[in-house]
Order: C-alpha cells, then sequence, then structure tokens
C-alpha cells in the first residue's frame, strides 16, 4: 500500500481511487495532525466520505474550528461531518461573524442548514440568491437540508414573501413542485423576475400571459422566456412588434454603437439588466460583424503611413498577460491606441497624438473620444471586476476582464 504522501505527491495531483482505498484511520490522524499541509488535508478528507472513524471525530472538529487552518480544509471538513449536531453550538455562536476567512461564513452557514437550524433560514435565502455561484450553491444546499427535514411549506411560511430573495425561493419551490411560475414575471425586483423566465416551462402560458401581464416589463420577461423555451426568433420578432419594440433609451447613444453593444452584452447580460436589452438583442438586426484581422491591418498600415511606426497589434489579453476582452493595443510611440473588435471603434488609454487619431480616422475608423466613452449604458448590466453594474460606453467597446 502506498504511503498519503506517495498518493498526493504535490498540490493539485492526488490518487482519489488510492485514498479511498487507505485505512480510514490512517487518514482521519494525518488530517488532524496540523503539521502536515493543507493541499493533503483536503483530498484525504474528501477521502473519508461516508467512512468517519468516530473515535477522530473530536479532532476533526478541532481542525474545523481551528482557524490556522486553511479554509478549503475547513470547508470540506465542514461537509464531511455534516451530520454532527454537537457543531451546532459552535456554528451559532457570535464569535462565527468575525471569521472571515475566504468562504466560511457561507460554509458556516449550509452546516448550519443541513444539521436542521431554521434560525439559518433568512441569512441561507439571502445566499441563495447571490450573484456569486459558490454562495448559492451553499445557500442552496442549506436550504435543501431545512426542507428535506422540515418540509418546503414550513421554510416558506417561516421565510414569507417581504424581501426578495424570499420570493426567489418560492418560485424555486413552485417550480420543483410543477407549478406555475409565470406569476413570478411582473415581480418588481428583476432578480426574481429573471429567476421566472429562466424557470418558465410552458409555451402556451407564456403565450396567454402576454395578454395578462400587469406591466409592459412582465409582458418583455413573458418574451424573453418563450424565446428561450421555443428559439423561434420569427415569434420572438413578432411578440416585439406587437408590444410597440420597447427598449431602452440612452441619451447619446446612437445606434451605430447601440447595435455593437447591444449585441455584444444583451444575451448574456447580468440579471439585473433591464429585460428590454434581452430581447432587443433577440429582435434587432445585428450590425455585421467586423472582420478583426483586416481592421487591424487597415489600422496598422493607416499609422505607418503617418510615419508613426506603430508596433504590431497584440490582443488585450496578451497585452495584460491573462484574461481576455474586445479590443487589440496597437503602441505608437507612446500613446497606447485601441482597436475594437466590436466594430470599427478607435481610442487611446491615455493621452493620444492627433496625427494618430487622423490616421485612423482616414481608415475608417470612428474614435470614441472621452465624453462618448463616458455615456452609461441604462440598466445593461454587465460582470466587470466584481461588479455586475450598468457600464460605460468606452467599457463595453474597449473591454478587458482577467
Amino acid at each position: 500500500m502506498r504511503s498519503i504522501e506517495d498518493l498526493i505527491p504535490q498540490a493539485g495531483s492526488a490518487d482519489t481511487a488510492g485514498l479511498r482505498e487507505v485505512d480510514a484511520e490512517e487518514l482521519a490522524r494525518y488530517v488532524a495532525d496540523p503539521g502536515n499541509p493543507w493541499w493533503r488535508h483536503r483530498p484525504c478528507v474528501i477521502a473519508l466520505t461516508g467512512r468517519v472513524p468516530e473515535r477522530y471525530v473530536p479532532e476533526l472538529i478541532a481542525r474545523v474550528q481551528d482557524p490556522r487552518e486553511t479554509p478549503e480544509v475547513r470547508r470540506a471538513l465542514l461537509d464531511l461531518l455534516a451530520d454532527r449536531t454537537e457543531l451546532l453550538p459552535w456554528l451559532r455562536h457570535e464569535d462565527r461573524a468575525s471569521d472571515t476567512a475566504y468562504g466560511m461564513g457561507d460554509a458556516f452557514l449550509k452546516a448550519r442548514g443541513l444539521l436542521g437550524d431554521r434560525s439559518a433560514a433568512r441569512e441561507l435565502a439571502t445566499i441563495a440568491a447571490s450573484p456569486w455561484r459558490h454562495s448559492r450553491d451553499a445557500g442552496d444546499a442549506g436550504l435543501d437540508g431545512l426542507v428535506d427535514r422540515y418540509g418546503a411549506e414550513a421554510i416558506l411560511t417561516q421565510l414569507g414573501e417581504e424581501r426578495p430573495e424570499d420570493r426567489e425561493f418560492h418560485v424555486w419551490m413552485r417550480y420543483r413542485a410543477d407549478e406555475d411560475v409565470t406569476y413570478a414575471l411582473a415581480d418588481p425586483d428583476r432578480r426574481v423576475a429573471y429567476v421566472a423566465q429562466s424557470l418558465a416551462t410552458d409555451a402556451d402560458r407564456l403565450r396567454a400571459y402576454l395578454d395578462e401581464a400587469p406591466t409592459t416589463e412582465a409582458k418583455v420577461w413573458a418574451a424573453c422566456a418563450l424565446y428561450r423555451l421555443t428559439e423561434d426568433r420569427a415569434e420572438a420578432k413578432a411578440v416585439y412588434e406587437r408590444l410597440g419594440r420597447p427598449r431602452v433609451e440612452v441619451e447619446g447613444l446612437d445606434e451605430e454603437l447601440r447595435a455593437a453593444i447591444v449585441h455584444e452584452y444583451g444575451p448574456g447580460c447580468e440579471r439585473l439588466s433591464d429585460p428590454r436589452w434581452r430581447l432587443e438583442a433577440v429582435c434587432a438586426e445585428p450590425p455585421a460583424g467586423p472582420d478583426v484581422d483586416d481592421q487591424l491591418r487597415r489600422a496598422t498600415a493607416a499609422l505607418t503611413e503617418a510615419g508613426l511606426a506603430p508596433k504590431p497589434p497584440v490582443s488585450c489579453g496578451e497585452d495584460n498577460q491573462q484574461g481576455d476582452g474586445t479590443y487589440h493595443v496597437i503602441e505608437v510611440g507612446g500613446d497606447r491606441l485601441q482597436i475594437s473588435t466590436l466594430g470599427p471603434f478607435a481610442t487611446a488609454e491615455y493621452e493620444f497624438s492627433d496625427a494618430a487619431r487622423r490616421a485612423l480616422e482616414s481608415a475608417g475608423f470612428r474614435w470614441i473620444d472621452g465624453e462618448t466613452g463616458a455615456i452609461r449604458v441604462t440598466d445593461l448590466c454587465v460582470y466587470y471586476f466584481g461588479g455586475r453594474n450598468a457600464v460605460t460606453v468606452d467599457t463595453a467597446l474597449f473591454y478587458w476582464q482577467d
């Protein structure tokens, strides 16, 4: 039998099947020793699933409770010990609020839910509605634990419907019970309406709801849900026309910029976005996609012809040494010019020479100045460095994310 060190020779490399064959007491003893590296602790914890030696439970609980232990290991241990009710007093203690290690707050709530602590229901509903996947997963798991133990009706009654996150939980429970959720398309909170449109399953019900929905926004959500189910663009366009082609007007945003931005960000915009952007992205004619390579050749040729000696273009991901986005960078002397992949749009990061601007404009590019770039695209929410808010034109056209 190979040793634990042999089975986990380095971080991120573990023989999972081999660890399952290691004696459970040996694994538990290894995890209980704080002197062993955390990246070996975690695979050992996972290999203990379903076979925790009772005699080592106190020592494993001690590892959970030790803030010096790595959060990844503590979270794995909480999952492993999800049936240990002796953890509840510690999990409920006010000191847990001061344990701010990454992900631990969500993990504490999840464990409380799995252990049947109904006092965690409101906080679990809150994180279950989070835009962050890891928080949603923890919230969902904790709420599932409560529902399994007490029944859905008891938890629904406890939460009520005052908060958006509680109403979102109601939508999920109705969906799981194969009940209609179209009513929630009219919810005043877009997070709830978004969930309802993502869960709607009856195309005929949605068609009927288009006539009875109390608000235009609810009708638009219904149209988005219908298109998600049918992928029938002709029907979506007919509904769009019937609704009067609803759209979000943005002062200063002309049709060329609007078309480029809505077709890039509208289909996958964040759930707090106005649903009219989603429907417009489906129904409005997309702009002709630019030939990016040709754009870069034209930009380079124009700058060269102007005597500016441009460096070869590099993608924004290569320029930042990670990530990706919607522009290329061309360095010209001290200037850093940006060429968008969404259309014939150009700008500069900081200062720029008039010669560079004139050269690009002569090659058919539209220069995005500070005033135009600062226009905020109202209620079209895009993920950008942890935020999920409406972005400006310059961020949309020249977007980079690591």
